[in-house]
């Protein structure tokens, strides 16, 4: 049997290297969105393994919640990178700040 610490140390691990590929990437925005998208990821481990361990489903029902939010915001993120890169042919975070609209 898999213990709770167990979990928590993995989604600790994941949300650190999302921290951490946050910070240390500031010119790829798919990489950032990736990284934020593990970040929901580590957040949604922790739900799961507290709701196993507590036998509550309601940490499951908000798993189910934040992977819709998850999913919607990639799918805008994407959209939005595919117009600006057709626009602008670059995907460069430090070129995409001085836009003005």
């Amino acid at each position: 049997m898999i213990a709770l610490s167990d979990y928590l140390i993995v989604a600790a691990i994941l949300f650190s290297l999302s921290v951490a590929g946050i910070f240390l990437n500031r010119k790829n925005i798919i990489i950032l969105l990736m990284c934020i998208e593990l970040m929901l990821l580590a957040v949604n481990l922790n739900f799961i393994a507290f709701s196993h361990y507590a036998s509550d489903a309601a940490g499951q029902v908000f798993v189910f919640f934040i992977l819709t939010v998850a999913a919607a915001e990639a799918a805008i993120g994407l959209a939005i990178l595919v117009v600006l890169f057709r626009n602008l042919s670059i995907i460069n975070v430090d070129i995409l700040n001085r836009l003005k609209g």
